[in-house]
């Protein structure tokens, strides 16, 4: 079999099986796949882009060659939860943003372990699961990475919106896997960006945060820290740098720039 649909078929293969654990509450969509040049001139740009703090691939395993990233879309159903408007999110997604979260720890060091049975090494940076509060930042972005992957395009919102939409996750794990990587998108998926016409999310930001013309993390942030004072029980979001101790004191969501969106289950 081929390794790229041999990975692909791992990681859409455990979405399906842990949904259906009778503790697992969420559903997920069929997760989509893509394989990033390890080397591609847009990983080293991301210090420019994203941070100048943000880890590269060889800091994580040597000879990385590639970076697979993928994409877990979020159901209609979830999303409708969360549409009235507002800074308030529906339990219901902030439950599953946390399952999701603890989902991808499991999947990742599932993928490392099949990997290195392929006789080939991987590893995920620590930086995925943390989140600097006073930066707003993470030093390692799943989702640029998953654009070099091939997966989408940014939309006005923020987020990479994929042949599958934008509601839903990502997540990365590097490896020295011998496979010809996936070319990022020329297309522009987002509507604004690519006709002029949408720019709904920017209506549904309830803080302000979203303009047609930029984005400002303090405020989003905000509501973020609103939801996670009211969401104690399902988790926390993230990790400090050190790996070890939850940043805030619950789930620090908001999503409302992601449903009831022309993009939000396709990118059209």
């Amino acid at each position: 079999m081929d390794l790229k649909q041999n990975i692909t078929e791992i990681i859409q293969s455990f979405v399906f099986e842990y949904e259906n654990k009778s503790e697992i509450t969420s559903k997920w969509g069929e997760p989509i796949v893509g394989f990033a040049d390890a080397k591609h001139p847009g990983v080293t740009e991301l210090k420019k882009l994203v941070s100048d703090q943000h880890v590269m691939p060889e800091e994580i395993i040597k000879n990385a060659t590639i970076i697979i990233a993928y994409f877990v879309p979020f159901t209609k159903e979830l999303a409708f939860t969360n549409k009235e408007p507002g800074y308030l999110s529906s339990p219901e997604w902030a439950k599953t943003y946390e399952e999701t979260n603890t989902m991808f720890g499991k999947l990742n060091q599932y993928l490392i372990a099949r990997i290195k049975d392929l006789g080939f090494d991987a590893g995920i940076s620590p930086e995925a699961s943390t989140f600097n509060q006073e930066t707003l930042i993470s030093n390692w972005s799943q989702r640029h990475l998953a654009r070099l992957a091939g997966l989408g395009t940014f939309g006005v919102n923020n987020m990479l919106i994929t042949k599958k939409g934008c509601c839903g996750r990502y997540s990365t794990v590097v490896t020295n896997l011998q496979v010809t990587p996936d070319a990022p998108i020329d297309e522009e998926y987002c509507l604004y960006k690519s006709k002029g016409t949408c720019g709904i999310c920017v209506n549904h930001c309830p803080s302000g945060a979203l303009t047609l013309d930029g984005y400002d993390r303090g405020k989003c942030y905000e509501v973020c820290k609103r939801n996670a004072q009211l969401y104690k029980d399902f988790g926390s979001s993230y990790l400090t740098e050190n790996g070890l101790d939850a940043n805030s004191a619950g789930s620090e969501v908001c999503g409302k720039c992601v449903v009831n969106l022309p993009c939000s289950f396709f990118n059209r």
